[in-house]
């Protein structure tokens, strides 16, 4: 199955919770590639790519909340021009 990269925008208590780390774990043990950085507007944006079911994953967790400390109010997603992706990082 062809792999899909989806763009990520997360709202809410998302900055200085440990957000980035946790979603790159998880994508990790999805075996996702891609980045998490945080945004100027107080949102992180997660690029994702991997495998379909293995994308949905990691989004379902990420509306699910994402870490303890994390409150998520709102998740926008859009396609995104495929790239692959070594890893999945953290963007500074």
């Amino acid at each position: 199955m062809a792999k899909i990269c989806t763009a990520v925008y997360v709202y809410g208590i998302v900055q200085g919770v440990g957000f980035r780390y946790s979603t790159q774990r998880q994508a990790q043990k999805l075996g996702v590639t891609g980045y998490a950085r945080n945004c100027d507007d107080g949102s992180v944006e997660v690029v994702a790519y991997g495998e379909p079911e293995a994308v949905e994953s990691l989004m379902a967790w990420i509306k699910q909340g994402g870490p303890r400390g994390a409150r998520v109010d709102r998740v926008l997603t859009e396609p995104h021009p495929t790239t692959a992706f070594e890893t999945f990082n953290i963007r500074y």
